[in-house]
């Protein structure tokens, strides 16, 4: 629930020793340290302490509240659009609701100085802007991984890990308004969480509700849109939670160690990645899972692995170990769905990323419906919806640039 919704903090109520034990482990040095430190920077209050407090009474809590978020899905006018993943950035140029360009540009992430994310990012828009007619930008919109504010801060992104916190707060969190006023002056931004532009192109693209959208890139972003095709203003940060209960089951560079089985080690590429060389696809030892190199937080050998798996399953020699890690990550996500039905109301489900591109992503698909209707036969049957490889790599972006509403 907390990396679905976030929190700024956590009232418990019930049998006071379990409250009590529940209280220690969200707190530093508890089983959930990891969320406690991460919590307060999600939700803009890097300093103000989570804070865990226990009532005697159920009335004491508040009720809960949900902030339908009412976003744009009419990309008219000319406009430019950048999503940016933890491998590449995106950028398209839309023209009342025609794509003129789109292209992904590789970057590095773990960059420490904001001022190469703020070149690397200008440098692709520019490129985007080169295709409107005249140059021309009504509107801006953009998506990024992590948590935006409604005034479009990156209030904690992780695709600038290494950022100090300092420098951070007074160089990264308006750097998407900078970014906007300099390539195109006062026009209208829209900037939201990536994996609420995956719910929103889903919405745009079916035309239903209750759609759980997820991106299989770098990690593995969320969204989901309710059953009016509204955002709920929740953070849906689906990478971060437990799919893996085997106590045995990897760690991940993000919560550096704190927990096991996080969605970012399956239903991303790195669910493919860890398991290239087994599925005898010919990758340099330093691509062999868990080499050091696969165990960091840079993406690049992950998204270059990637293209190698892609490739050997067109090989006929090599397509039927590949087609079983096609599999694997099919039964991951099948099961994450599974999961993900708990907490949310599922009746459409789209997937894109380019995890999920080419033959290997149908045969992770296929894999993922009969894990639901075989392992699960009592949930209600979830429709899937997938799109061609062009968007399914840039459909995120296609989608942010119909966010921001026209000036009149």
């Amino acid at each position: 629930m907390m990396w679905m919704r976030s929190a700024a903090s956590l009232m418990l109520c019930g049998p006071p020793k379990l409250c009590k034990v529940l209280q220690k482990m969200f707190s530093v040095g508890g089983a959930y340290e990891f969320e406690v430190t991460s919590m307060p920077n999600v939700c803009g209050t890097p300093d103000k302490p989570f804070e865990v407090t226990i009532v005697e009474k159920a009335e004491d809590l508040p009720e809960a509240k949900d902030t339908p978020q009412v976003c744009g899905k009419d990309a008219s006018g000319c406009r430019l659009a950048f999503d940016l993943g933890k491998s590449d950035i995106k950028t398209v140029a839309v023209k009342d609701n025609e794509v003129l360009y789109s292209k992904e540009t590789e970057w590095d992430v773990t960059n420490p100085d904001p001022q190469y994310h703020y070149d690397a990012i200008m440098a692709a828009l520019k490129l985007a802007k080169a295709a409107l007619p005249g140059g021309k930008v009504d509107a801006i919109g953009g998506s990024a991984t992590g948590t935006v504010s409604g005034a479009n801060e990156a209030t904690w992104c992780d695709i600038f890990p290494n950022v100090p916190p300092d420098v951070y707060r007074e160089k990264v969190v308006d750097i998407f308004v900078r970014l906007a006023k300099d390539i195109a002056g006062d026009v209208p931004l829209k900037v939201i969480n990536d994996g609420e532009v995956t719910a929103l192109a889903a919405v745009t693209k079916i035309k239903h509700g209750n759609v759980m959208g997820i991106s299989m890139g770098s990690s593995e972003g969320g969204g989901y849109a309710n059953k009016d095709g509204n955002l709920l203003g929740w953070i849906n940060e689906l990478c971060y939670i437990r799919l893996d209960l085997n106590p045995k089951a990897p760690t991940d560079p993000w919560s550096k160690g704190s927990h096991r089985g996080l969605s970012h080690m399956y239903l991303g590429q790195r669910g493919a990645t860890k398991l290239a060389a087994k599925a005898g696809v010919d990758v340099p030892d330093n691509y062999k899972y868990p080499h050091p190199d696969m165990c960091t937080i840079k993406h690049e050998d992950h998204a270059q692995c990637l293209k190698l798996i892609q490739k050997a399953i067109t090989v006929p020699e090599k397509e039927a170990e590949v087609t079983k890690l096609y599999e694997t990550v099919g039964v991951y996500l099948g099961y994450g769905l599974a999961q993900y039905c708990e907490f949310y109301d599922i009746e459409h489900v789209m997937i894109l990323g380019r995890v999920s591109k080419g033959k290997g992503g149908d045969i992770m698909l296929e894999t993922a419906k009969k894990v639901l209707e075989t392992e699960f036969p009592d949930l209600k049957p979830i429709l899937f919806h997938t799109a061609d490889d062009h968007f399914k790599a840039v459909g995120q972006c296609i989608a942010a640039a119909a966010l921001p509403t026209l000036k009149k």
